[in-house]
């Protein structure tokens, strides 16, 4: 849909939600503001944790806190219309306000395949590559360098997909089955061949997935021959452990963006679709603090000195 032509004439699209079953609707608007309000805390408090403790200033360290940040702004994309629609019998957006929304989705979807990547890529550095050089390699600037690089591609493929989208003459209906502005189903309201911006959508979520994925599997393959190689039993099992829960995050999230994105045909999206959306856009970001620092050492022993510090403050104030 081209912005400023004539031939458009719709301006506001229906979302009909992520279910019609009105007696599931108050459970699920429970369910949906419990995990979005933990996406937060768990993410904020991560961010600020990483923030206050020296011993976790470390390039490891400060990509996660990136990662955080990103599994912040992409909840906050998806979350509030969620919970409205679990609201109102009919949840409608403006033109204006599904452009930006894919918009916002896509750059934060596109940033968070990428850091992934870079993130998987620090692991095998700091294990298998040179373990001594680590600090020259992943320096301060050189991550920061990285992230920069991030959020440049995601608002460069964001800006394309996005245009790809809304190039295409809108003229109705305006129902979007899905309960936000997914690519998939706004093009299935186009009233123009949408062969072209098919093509256009599996070739550039294909240019994100593919390489980030294959970066992932062949750091984490170094990774495991490089455990394997442990002579402590007790190091490699902790190692597969956590290699397995990454391993297992990283599945859920790029195994929803394939099915839903990266497929011959993306606009025979059905109500399975809507779930597997969930699973990358509102689930992940909870899972994400869990798996990547919950479980390990260093950040149990920020938590705790923090826990500590803040007891002590608190006794210091009573005390006063």
């Amino acid at each position: 849909m081209a912005l400023g032509q004539n031939h458009t004439t719709v301006m506001r699209f229906i979302l009909l939600g992520l279910t019609d079953q009105a007696d599931q609707k108050q459970l699920l608007f429970a369910i949906f503001l419990l995990i979005s309000s933990m996406t937060l805390v768990g993410n904020l408090g991560m961010i600020d944790l990483i923030r206050t403790s020296s011993p976790l200033h470390t390039p490891t360290y400060f990509l996660l806190s990136v990662l955080s940040f990103l599994d912040i702004c992409n909840s906050s994309v998806f979350t509030p219309m969620l919970l409205t629609s679990f609201l109102n019998t009919e949840q409608s957006i403006s033109l204006v306000g599904c452009v930006v929304q894919m918009a916002l989705m896509i750059l934060h979807g596109t940033g968070e395949c990428l850091l992934l990547a870079i993130m998987a890529y620090d692991r095998f550095v700091v294990i298998c590559h040179h373990p001594l050089l680590y600090y020259t390699i992943m320096s301060k600037h050189f991550c920061v360098q990285l992230v920069v690089v991030t959020y440049a591609v995601g608002v460069f493929i964001s800006a394309v997909q996005t245009g790809n989208a809304f190039s295409l003459p809108f003229c109705g209906p305006n129902i979007i089955d899905h309960y936000f502005c997914d690519i998939p189903p706004v093009l299935q309201l186009a009233c123009s061949d949408t062969t072209t911006a098919n093509i256009i959508l599996l070739f550039f979520s294909t240019l994100v997935t593919i390489p980030t994925v294959s970066v992932i599997l062949v750091s984490y393959a170094y990774i495991l021959v490089t455990v394997s190689r442990m002579r402590s039993l007790e190091a490699q099992r902790k190692a597969f452990s956590t290699c397995a829960s990454h391993l297992t995050a990283l599945s859920l999230f790029y195994g929803s963006v394939f099915l839903v994105h990266v497929q011959p045909n993306p606009e025979s999206a059905s109500a399975y679709n809507k779930i597997l959306t969930v699973l990358y856009s509102i689930v992940i970001p909870i899972l994400n603090p869990l798996v990547y620092s919950l479980r390990n050492k260093d950040v149990k022993a920020a938590v705790q000195v923090r826990i500590l510090n803040l007891s002590q403050k608190g006794i210091c104030q009573k005390a006063i």
